[in-house]
């Protein structure tokens, strides 16, 4: 999906994926097939995002790419493992929204610029805990959205590279989440509900109506990487099934 909107660069055994307009920074990956990775092909990969202005970070998957881990570490990189999970869709079991609680899909012409504050605001606070009802955080997310980033966001969903749903109570946005479909494969991604309401099930609900559009439009594989354990029993529930472990990586000093 990356390679919609990006071009490639490789260094040594890693593929860079740079992002020079507007929307996500891409991490650096490693190259189908490369085994081999010292500390110094991590060191050009980070010189090489600094010089782009593009993030330090590497991710990768861990039973596919073992070695990654050591040359992180040895590049002064910090990393954790996320839990893969895989969907299959005769163990699909699906999770339904509170009553007062309405889910929708985003239309390319929709708020963006509300959908992606509560990513923002509920991503800043990880974690599945229910914290405070913040809404100055909110409209202080939304004042500092870049138009053009929304703009190429709407181009995404537009295009079809991305379908997002977002959760409704009453007026308010409270939860939001994507799905990006490839070739018969979709990746579930950012699934978000800012902390005041949280543990009221919308989190699996979200992902049950994206997990299901997904099929519906011929979707044969649905994969996901959770934040930690915790976030992954929340899957577990509706059926994913852990797979392996994803890898990421930062600076250390972060």
């Amino acid at each position: 999906m990356p390679r919609a909107v990006v071009r490639t660069e490789a260094i040594g055994p890693f593929t860079l994926f740079v992002n020079e307009g507007h929307g996500w920074r891409y991490y650096a990956r490693p190259t189908p097939g490369t085994t081999v990775f010292t500390a110094a092909d991590v060191e050009a990969v980070r010189a090489r995002q600094r010089a782009l202005s593009q993030p330090e970070e590497i991710e990768w998957v861990l039973e596919r790419a073992p070695g990654v881990g050591h040359a992180v570490e040895a590049g002064g990189m910090r990393w954790r493992a996320h839990p893969l999970m895989h969907l299959p869709r005769e163990a699909f079991t699906s999770a339904d929204a509170p009553a007062d609680v309405e889910l929708t899909l985003m239309p390319p012409h929709g708020d963006l610029a509300v959908t992606s504050a509560v990513a923002s605001v509920a991503f800043a606070a990880g974690g599945t805990s229910v914290g405070i009802r913040d809404d100055a955080a909110v409209d202080a997310a939304v004042d500092a959205a870049d138009p053009e980033t929304m703009a190429s966001y709407r181009e995404r969903l537009a295009e079809g590279f991305t379908v997002m749903a977002v959760a409704h109570l009453g007026s308010d946005a409270v939860a939001v989440g994507s799905y990006q479909p490839s070739e018969g494969i979709a990746e579930i991604t950012g699934i978000a509900t800012l902390p005041a309401f949280r543990r009221r099930g919308i989190g699996g609900a979200l992902t049950t109506f994206l997990a299901r559009d997904a099929f519906s439009r011929g979707v044969g594989t649905v994969f996901l990487s959770a934040d930690d354990d915790e976030v992954a029993r929340v899957y577990g529930r509706l059926g994913f099934v852990r797979i392996g472990s994803a890898g990421a990586a930062e600076p250390s000093g972060r």
